[in-house]
């Protein structure tokens, strides 16, 4: 599996994703909004775009659908319950499906609820897995619920499906947040050494060659992934007292979630 993460260089800081089998040059690409970036990768590379993932149907990644399909006639395919709101969907997939890229790449469809209740993450089936995880999981972050979501539904994705993963799993995550998410990690973990180390090996850097993370340095600098700690808990008692001295993992993934909306 080859793939190419795609700097789009807009306000909203997305990144898109092509998706390559070495054997056949058939490609998926993943969220193209800038779906002229994404065939030009494709077609530098000698690469046929024949399908598209959307993770959601947020306009910053279903917006280069109509475009990326004019141009090369690929099939679009996303959660089966977005068809409504996602234009001339092909094929809707739910948990455990997979979509199969050329004759080499396998991705797992994880119906992954909390950004929206619509979205789906792509899990490689390759020796070294990764996850394509649109706005449910950020490099040191988490998603919003602004916009047809629910807190709850995120929590539950992160503690039933995420955590489960394995620790080499690289994260590809659909915008560049890395700077904000690890300042309001040392914000609610100030002693978190790891993150805050990171932060200044990262906070110049250029997102056209970003950072990818893994699911272990995820469990060392997200907060989101930090429940259990005893610095978290207490800073977040500092805003929070009615939590008490050991509240359990949902309520400090609540609260979390909370304070990083108007943080």
């Amino acid at each position: 599996m080859i793939v190419e993460q795609v700097w789009t260089g807009n306000a909203y800081r997305n990144f898109n994703y092509v998706v390559a089998c070495p054997e056949s040059g058939d490609a998926l690409a993943i969220d193209p909004l800038d779906f002229q970036k994404c065939l030009a990768v494709a077609q530098d590379r000698g690469w046929q775009i024949t399908q598209v993932v959307n993770t959601h149907e947020h306009g910053d990644h279903i917006g280069g659908n109509k475009g990326i399909v004019a141009a090369t006639g690929a099939k679009i395919i996303a959660h089966r319950n977005a068809g409504g709101r996602i234009p001339n969907m092909d094929r809707g997939v739910g948990a455990g499906d997979i979509i199969k890229v050329g004759v080499t790449v396998d991705l797992e469809c994880l119906d992954t609820p909390g950004h929206t209740m619509s979205h789906v993450c792509l899990l490689s089936h390759t020796d070294q897995p990764a996850l394509f995880s649109g706005d449910t999981l950020f490099n040191a972050g988490a998603g919003n619920c602004h916009n047809g979501g629910h807190p709850e539904e995120l929590y539950e994705t992160f503690d039933t499906q995420l955590s489960k993963l394995r620790d080499d799993t690289l994260v590809y995550p659909g915008h560049d947040y890395l700077v904000n998410n690890l300042q309001f990690t040392l914000d609610r973990e100030p002693d978190n050494d790891v993150a805050r180390q990171m932060l200044r090996d990262y906070e110049n850097q250029d997102p056209a060659d970003a950072l990818v993370t893994t699911l272990a340095q995820e469990r060392e600098i997200n907060t989101f992934f930090r429940l259990d700690s005893s610095s978290v808990i207490a800073r977040l008692r500092e805003d929070f007292p009615e939590i008490g001295d050991d509240p359990d993992p949902r309520t400090v993934f609540l609260k979390l979630r909370e304070l990083r909306n108007s943080w």
